[in-house]
């Protein structure tokens, strides 16, 4: 009986795939759309434009995590949220796609002033065709560039500049954003470790403490992290520390 019932499934199978596969008159070289690649020549040199603006954006949408990474504020803000983590000793809690989501929020609203300027100066004039598109990446570029120079140190500046060998630029527009951009990311990652130092400190101290009374106690065999980490949540929690540490990377920023 069950090898019956088996043998007409698969013949009613068969039978849909047959009606499926085999194509039907009329309208059967429509069903599916029909894709090409490839080269050809042309005599005019005004149908590469739009193939070369392709690629340039193709180009731009995968470089786009590391423009978001190493141009704006998420270097910081993630970088300190794990250092928070490891002072708490809570090993993945909270877990890295917690931290990377609540970093790139708030890179998002700490970049929106930029965001905005740069939409009404440079995306919209573009989309609107009122201006080139090498004008549009000179607008776009400013905002940024005024971003980033005010988080960077000076002396930071200078060593990429130094070791470029180039001269000292007379205005802000003229920092090349080749020694600008390296020079932002050393700065915001030894910003980062500065809010982690700080960070640590409370945690350690709890840390030094409770391995101190378990060693006075002659409790040796009893893991000090164990006791420790109920009290470095406990201490996180009535400071309120996410609105402390929030509040004080978005004012870093203002």
């Amino acid at each position: 009986m069950f090898s019956g019932k088996r043998k007409w499934t698969w013949m009613i199978l068969l039978g849909m795939s047959f009606l499926v596969l085999v194509p039907r008159p009329g309208y059967s070289e429509n069903l599916l759309p029909k894709l090409v690649f490839g080269l050809e020549d042309t005599g005019n040199p005004g149908d590469l434009v739009p193939t070369l603006q392709i690629l340039f954006l193709i180009t731009i949408l995968s470089l786009a995590p590391s423009i978001l990474i190493m141009m704006t504020s998420f270097t910081r803000i993630l970088v300190v949220f794990h250092f928070l983590r490891q002072s708490l000793s809570t090993q993945t809690v909270p877990s890295n796609q917690i931290l990377i989501g609540l970093a790139l929020f708030i890179t998002f609203f700490v970049m929106k002033p930029v965001i905005n300027e740069v939409n009404q100066e440079a995306l919209q004039p573009y989309l609107q065709k009122k201006i080139t598109q090498k004008e549009a990446f000179a607008r776009a570029e400013k905002p940024i560039r005024a971003f980033m120079l005010k988080q960077t140190r000076e002396k930071d500046l200078e060593l990429f500049l130094d070791l470029q060998q180039e001269e000292r630029p007379q205005s802000p527009d003229d920092v090349p954003l080749s020694s600008l951009i390296p020079a932002f990311i050393i700065s915001e990652l030894k910003t980062a470790f500065q809010i982690g130092f700080l960070l640590y400190l409370p945690m350690f101290l709890i840390d030094l403490i409770v391995g101190s009374v378990l060693l006075s106690m002659g409790m040796m065999m009893l893991p000090p992290m164990m006791i420790s980490i109920p009290f470095k949540i406990l201490l996180f929690i009535l400071v309120d520390g996410w609105y402390l540490i929030v509040e004080s990377l978005v004012k870093g920023f203002v």
